[in-house]
């Protein structure tokens, strides 16, 4: 394959039909410039390096694919009977639905797609993007994202603005499609700002190429703001997954994750909180499914960087037939963050004798006066609860599928919908009994 480095005209050609400003063409080239010389980030005990993460569409890249009608009219039906909660489907690139009532807009809430939030608010994407929470020279995969990010989202919430519902923001990646699919999501929460934020990633389609995903999802929480993010990741068998979530989060501010990683194809994730201002607090929970061949390899990260500052993690995962799950789970307390609080969790619970899973805690403290504690096992179903169960009359795949709800059901109450919660454990349930 051919340098990243040589796709410097297609990159030129993509920001002027998107017609983006000045600074973003910069950031591009000069992340174009970087990522052939970069290092990958570091996953404990996955090697994903030989994966195919950078398949480049020079074809997308100019601007040849367009969605045809039918692919639109399919996607319809997720949203159409949606009620006035704010709403953004992308399909792509091609943004299909986009809902926000006035009231939001007329307190000042900004919910759009990036290139769109690039022209009419120049100045708040440039402050945020990728400036706080991911640096774009970090590594290999950031300074891809930023040279190819081909779509993506904006969210800005303004100072003190509480909003009651859900933001809810459905993502399709289409499976027909040649064009990789390297999607940012950009949340800003102003002071004293208060939401909760859904996202869903959710290949439509048939796919018969391998194709490329790099998703990078930035959360600034700026002092004393309140974010609750939930995400659904569904992604296809034949799409090779880079994945980077993480929060930058000031002053007393708060962001808890409940994320269910679903996709089917292989995926290498990156969920991280840096809590950079005192009192700085981030619950992570996150479950994972892994079946048929497919590989996943999540690292859950919570810096503190502050004092008194508060990181929890909890992740359980389930394997079937020859599936591999890894969880790193990762608590780093820095120098001059005394009474910070690291605690962490990680437990993979295997159905099959070829599944292959690890929990690995990974404990970081350079500091004294401060608390901090980790718990990982990688087990089978408990033949215990089993017993007990189909002694009430249940059938084998019943009792097993009510004792891997129970195990995921920390993650499950932790998403703030009532229907995406059903939504979930309807996923978990088809993953399991596909």
């Amino acid at each position: 394959m051919a340098k990243l480095q040589d796709y410097l005209e297609q990159v030129n050609v993509f920001s002027a039909l998107k017609e983006e400003p000045e600074w973003m063409l910069e950031l591009r080239q000069a992340a174009l410039a970087k990522v052939d010389e970069l290092a990958f980030p570091k996953i404990e005990r996955v090697r994903y390096e030989r994966w195919p993460l950078f398949n480049i569409d020079e074809q997308a890249l100019a601007g040849e694919y367009a969605l045809s009608e039918e692919e639109v009219a399919g996607a319809v039906p997720a949203f159409n009977a949606m009620d006035n909660h704010p709403t953004l489907v992308q399909f792509d690139d091609t943004t299909i639905f986009e809902q926000l009532p006035q009231e939001l807009i007329d307190k000042g809430v900004i919910f759009t797609d990036l290139f769109t939030a690039m022209k009419e608010v120049p100045e708040l994407v440039n402050q945020y993007y990728m400036t706080k929470a991911v640096p774009m020279d970090e590594d290999k995969m950031t300074a891809a994202h930023a040279a190819f990010m081909n779509s993506g989202m904006f969210l800005y919430v303004p100072k003190n603005v509480v909003i009651e519902e859900p933001l809810e923001a459905i993502f399709y990646h289409n499976g027909n499609s040649q064009a990789h699919f390297f999607k940012h999501i950009l949340i800003v929460a102003d002071e004293h700002s208060e939401f909760s934020y859904l996202e869903r990633f959710q290949t439509k389609g048939d796919q018969a190429k391998k194709l490329s995903g790099n998703i990078v999802v930035e959360v600034i929480a700026k002092a004393g703001a309140k974010v609750k993010f939930s995400a659904i990741d569904q992604l296809g068998v034949n799409i090779t997954t880079y994945m980077n979530r993480r929060g930058y989060v000031l002053r007393d501010a708060m962001v808890d994750w409940a994320i269910g990683v679903m996709n089917d194809g292989d995926v290498v994730a990156d969920f991280d909180s840096d809590l950079v201002g005192e009192g700085a607090h981030s619950e992570v929970k996150a479950v994972a499914i892994s079946a048929g061949r497919q590989t996943q390899g999540i690292d859950t990260r919570v810096t503190n960087k502050a004092p008194h500052s508060i990181g929890h993690i909890l992740q359980h995962g389930v394997i079937r037939e020859r599936g591999v799950l890894t969880f790193n789970g990762i608590g780093h307390i820095l120098k001059g963050a005394k009474g910070a609080d690291a605690q962490q969790e990680s437990r993979v619970l295997m159905l099959s004798d070829q599944a292959r899973g690890d929990a690995n805690p990974i404990l970081l403290i350079d500091e004294h006066e401060v608390t901090a504690g980790h718990a990982a096992s990688v087990g089978r179903v408990d033949p215990e609860e089993m017993y007990y169960l189909m002694s009430r009359g249940l059938r084998k795949e019943e009792a097993e599928r009510l004792v891997i709800r129970g195990f995921l059901g920390s993650v499950l109450t932790a998403i703030p919908v009532k229907e995406v919660q059903q939504e979930l454990v309807a996923v978990i349930e088809g993953k399991l009994l596909a």
